[in-house]
């Protein structure tokens, strides 16, 4: 068959106009995968809770209720929140409020990480009123109280034994078990494989919250509970009130959906270490780079020298940091990172606190209190030493002598804080040969006027002495 000239130009029209629509499909189709593409790789925010307001530049304070008073009680507690307040600190942790259990307790009080009753309060420090009365003083005094929360295990003697025996994890033998490995005989372990149980504990976690007025929890060894469990418990509690979440943990993934903080054990670790020969500046500088590196900005990082379990067991502050202890307190402030003080250290506490029995603090004045409200103002009034993404990031400054002194900068809104600590028991002359440091300072702590620039710069630092400056 013969195509005519006017049947010829009909189908190339038509072809053409095939050939357009089929790159124009293609065209669009190209676009839309170039535009998914380009979402899929867009930068997402790791931290995808929100902090608290109150939480962004705050400090923490850990109380052992039954060793903060000769009392050891909630109202006894409550007299010295006026002296709380001016040492400067915003959180008040309480260690676990609960009864303890009678079956297997150690010595002769007992563990307040055995619980034997989530609902209830423990009758040694007072009453569910006792309680209350003191939060909503906290709040009247500008200060937060998170409760310490056990979810991972339970006392022998607890209700859910005997009502929800399925709830707990087995050993090899099938009997009920303690957390593996330890030796916490007096406790035993729940299996979080049970929906029941989780919703049982975050309905027990929002009675708190809505009955006491708490603002948050201290999780007791949070890695071993799942964190799809945290995460939601977080969403729940948010939707009453906003909570602040602190995990006894050391890990990234914590901070996505369910915790504003995690502990910096390698820090503590890093250190002690340096302070008392056992190590180098470069486990300090590892960490550092592993908090920048690979731990999200917003997330905020627990820095310590001493909390119950450090105390129970390793010894008081003076033992473990020596003549390091006011560097190591310093750097715990003005670095990057959440700083906590435990009952005592402020009174300069000569011993360890029994963990099992009474053994109340013996109260008075003492330098380390000064130095740490000292601390505290500073940290409350200057913009680069707020917690997570609302602080500055630490810029490390090289000097002359890196093995004994570190050096850093912390800048935001324009002002800095220039820290320098000497971590060894000799004179250190430095200088400073590289990063952010050169400006017009202020000794914070002194009151001195100081220039650093590049051709002047030496500083010499006696053993274990630390500087703080801040731009004028």
């Amino acid at each position: 068959m013969f195509t005519t000239p006017v049947g010829a130009a009909r189908s190339s029209a038509v072809l053409l106009t095939l050939l357009l629509v089929c790159l124009g499909g293609c065209s669009t189709m190209s676009s839309q995968k170039v535009h998914e593409n380009m979402q899929a790789h867009t930068p997402k925010p790791y931290v995808r809770l929100t902090h608290p307001e109150w939480a962004r530049n705050a400090t923490l304070y850990q109380i052992n209720v039954r060793q903060f008073s000769a009392a050891g009680t909630f109202k006894a507690a409550e007299a010295e929140l006026p002296r709380l307040q001016q040492l400067g600190v915003d959180i008040l942790w309480l260690m676990p409020i609960h009864p303890i259990g009678q079956s297997k307790r150690k010595g002769t009080l007992g563990s307040p990480y055995a619980v034997r009753d989530y609902y209830a309060v423990n009758p040694e420090f007072g009453t569910l009123n006792d309680l209350k009365s003191f939060v909503a003083e906290a709040h009247a005094h500008g200060m937060y109280v998170i409760l310490d929360w056990v979810a991972n295990h339970t006392a022998w003697d607890n209700a859910l034994v005997r009502e929800h025996p399925e709830w707990y994890e087995r050993d090899w033998d099938g009997n009920f078990r303690p957390t593996p490995w330890w030796d916490w005989s007096d406790i035993i372990n729940f299996d979080y494989q049970h929906e029941p149980l989780r919703r049982y504990m975050s309905d027990a976690m929002q009675y708190w919250v809505r009955e006491a007025d708490i603002d948050g929890y201290r999780c007791d060894v949070a890695g071993f509970v799942p964190v799809d469990f945290w995460n939601t418990v977080r969403e729940q509690l948010d939707a009453i009130k906003p909570v602040f979440m602190l995990a006894e943990w050391e890990s990234r993934d914590l901070h996505a959906e369910a915790f504003d903080a995690t502990y910096a054990w390698t820090w503590f670790d890093a250190v002690h270490n340096l302070v008392t020969g056992k190590g180098t500046m470069d486990a300090l500088y590892v960490y550092y780079s592993w908090n920048e590196s690979a731990f999200p900005a917003d997330a905020y990082r627990m820095t310590f020298v001493s909390n119950h379990d450090k105390n129970a067991w390793d010894g008081t502050q003076f033992e473990m940091f020596g003549d390091g202890l006011p560097g190591a307190i310093v750097l715990s402030v003005v670095g990057e990172g959440m700083p906590l003080i435990y009952n005592g250290q402020e009174a300069g506490n000569p011993k360890r606190l029994a963990f099992f029995d009474k053994d109340p603090i013996d109260w008075r004045q003492h330098p380390i209190g000064t130095l740490y409200q000292q601390l505290f103002a500073l940290k409350h009034r200057h913009p680069a030493l707020g917690n997570g993404s609302d602080g500055g990031r630490m810029v490390p400054v090289p000097n002359t002598q890196a093995a004994a002194v570190l050096s850093f900068t912390r800048t935001r809104n324009g002002q800095t804080v220039f820290a320098v600590i000497n971590f060894s028991d000799a004179l250190q002359q430095v200088r400073f040969t590289d990063g952010p440091f050169a400006g017009d300072y202020t000794d914070a702590f002194a009151g001195d006027a100081r220039v650093f620039s590049a051709d002047d710069n030496a500083l010499t630092l006696a053993p274990w002495e630390w500087r703080v400056f801040v731009t004028r």
